[in-house]
């Protein structure tokens, strides 16, 4: 008998909880070549996206991608993050109100 009242207080309590609601694309566009790339994409959640990408010194030894974009979400604690960054031959290089800045020697 108690397991039947703790099941259904376990139930009443999965029930009564909200559900997870999931996000909705609200914008997608791609255009993919053959030396380059653009993408763009939002959800109604709060995310967001977009790079740009160009190969440079085509055909050469030296070919190499360079991308310029961004990217937002939602943290955990509700914060809203961005990162805008470039990545190219010299690497990652991200910049954001919340990330460290290296000093400058």
């Amino acid at each position: 008998m108690k397991f039947l009242i703790v099941f259904v207080a376990l139930f009443a309590v999965a029930l009564a909880a909200p559900a997870a609601q999931e996000a909705e694309i609200e914008v997608l566009k791609s255009d993919v070549g053959p030396e380059s790339f653009k993408y763009e994409w939002k959800t109604s959640d709060g995310q967001a996206a977009e790079a740009e990408g160009k190969l440079n010194n085509v055909g050469s030894e030296n070919e190499a991608i360079a991308v310029r974009g961004s990217y937002r979400f939602v943290g955990d604690d509700g914060q809203t993050y961005e990162v805008q960054y470039i990545a190219d031959e010299n690497g990652f290089q991200p910049q954001g109100a919340h990330l460290p800045v290296a000093p400058v020697a």
